[in-house]
């Protein structure tokens, strides 16, 4: 892979809440870590957890080594590249089929009909579409929830993104408990896949969809695996009313009773939750997905983020599947995300511009257990990172950089996306995805599926 190099770019450091800004730092990654971020030419780095303050010059740094390929990245910003926590990403196929319908009858009606007819070369090319889409607005690593996971992971190794891989497991299907003895497999197969860019989960699909014994199942099988669980809660006022009905408790409080929260989650939605419930989750080894498009879209409400963050929960952004989105444009999700914490709480201040890019990127990565990789600029992560050109018409007067990224910028301001340092959109232009294939087989799924 060798030693690649960007100069010139201003650079974005999101923190835990807030953002740096950088004029003109040179970053290198060396095989896909990245190896030195600063001034150009001072011989300076950031050491690991030191990003709070600008490095020192140092003298007896040695000299960056020669690059192997090397970037001009003036007129850009450079961030770490945005985690997208919840899609199903094959959903791509059902775009526009299923609009402005209430979320149980867009399920039961629309969606499980036509899943029954998927094959795994539909799932794999409609995660091919979902990636050319997700790469072209910088998402670098992306949460999956879906059928056939197998099908998906290999889409997502052959073209280099990450992914964070689970098949949905439904109780209400008779051979749930082989799906989940098959899910286990895909653990054990796939982890660590794609040169450790692949990180599976299991995938039970929400409490009113898999009994407490099934839950129960899955919880012991990811406690032995050690991986985490990726579940829908607490997502509609009708989600909330199962519980109660099924429990005696409120999702999270069901959840935690069953053990759940023994083992790290990454629990999509989590919009109807009350004080007690907030507080569960920020004592809890959880990240919240937030995902406003499709909560939106669904009319499903609005999640009490700010509460959430001022609890210090753990709070990442996802665009959900594209048949209730309907895209997987992650800056959106950011300025969805900041615009309606407005409207919740009555308040401008509520969720500012830093806060958002930081869910997008530091969060995201938070959510889904991987913060010790990606998420932030760090000497010793990976380079997941994306260079946004800032010479768009809608991005000047430059008054406050972090701004214009959440409230003006838009996924085709994305100029290139690079995974575990392998540049895999380069000035617009994919380096080996065939996008053209990929659309036309995607197409073709759908027409057959339709």
């Amino acid at each position: 892979m060798g030693t690649l190099r960007i100069e010139g770019a201003e650079i974005i450091i999101p923190l835990e809440r807030d953002c740096q800004i950088h004029h003109g730092w040179t970053f290198e990654a060396v095989d896909g870590e990245i190896t030195y971020l600063g001034p150009a030419g001072a011989g300076t780095v950031i050491p690991p957890g030191r990003d709070d303050r600008p490095p020192q010059p140092d003298s007896s740094a040695v000299a960056l080594a020669k690059a192997d390929e090397l970037i001009d990245a003036s007129g850009c910003v450079l961030l770490p590249g945005l985690v997208n926590a919840h899609t199903h990403a094959a959903m791509t196929l059902f775009r526009g089929s299923a609009d402005d319908m209430e979320l149980q009858p867009w399920l039961e009606e629309k969606i499980w009909p036509v899943e029954k007819r998927l094959t795994p070369e539909d799932v794999y090319w409609g995660t091919m579409l979902a990636i050319a889409e997700m790469l072209r607005a910088g998402v670098t690593c992306f949460n999956d929830m879906y059928h056939f996971p197998e099908a998906g992971a290999r889409a997502a190794i052959e073209t280099g993104i990450r992914m964070c891989p689970s098949g949905v497991l439904l109780g209400f299907l008779p051979d749930a408990e082989d799906l989940l003895r098959k899910a286990v497999a895909f653990c054990e197969e796939f982890r660590e896949a794609g040169d450790g860019r692949v990180t599976p989960m299991l995938a039970p699909h929400a409490p009113y969809t898999c009994p407490q014994p099934m839950l129960e199942n899955v919880i012991g099988a990811a406690a032995e695996l050690e991986v985490p669980i990726h579940i829908h809660l607490a997502e509609t006022e009708d989600n909330v009313q199962s519980s109660l009905d099924s429990y005696g408790l409120r999702p999270i409080e069901a959840m935690r009773e069953v053990g759940m929260f023994n083992v790290f989650v990454t629990a999509a939605h989590c919009v109807h939750l009350s004080q007690a419930e907030i507080e569960i989750i920020a004592a809890s080894p959880v990240g919240v997905a937030h995902c406003p498009g499709s909560n939106m879209k669904l009319s499903s409400g609005i999640a009490p983020v700010s509460d959430l963050l001022a609890a210090g929960a753990t709070v990442g952004l996802g665009t959900d599947g594209c048949a209730s989105n309907n895209n997987l444009d992650l800056l959106e999700e950011a300025r969805l995300a900041a615009l309606i914490a407005k409207v919740r709480t009555n308040d401008p201040t509520a969720l500012p511009a830093e806060t958002a890019l930081t869910l997008a990127t530091r969060g995201g990565a938070e959510a889904l257990g991987l913060s010790d990789r990606i998420g932030t600029l760090e000497v010793g992560k990976r380079a997941d990172v994306i260079l946004i050109d800032l010479e768009q018409p809608h991005l000047y007067p430059r008054h406050n950089l972090v701004s214009h990224l959440i409230y003006a910028a838009r996924a085709g301001d994305v100029r290139t996306t690079i995974v575990d340092g392998k540049v895999l959109l380069r000035d617009g232009e994919f380096t080996a995805l065939d996008e053209r294939e990929v659309i036309a087989r995607a197409c073709e799924s759908a027409e057959r599926l339709f």
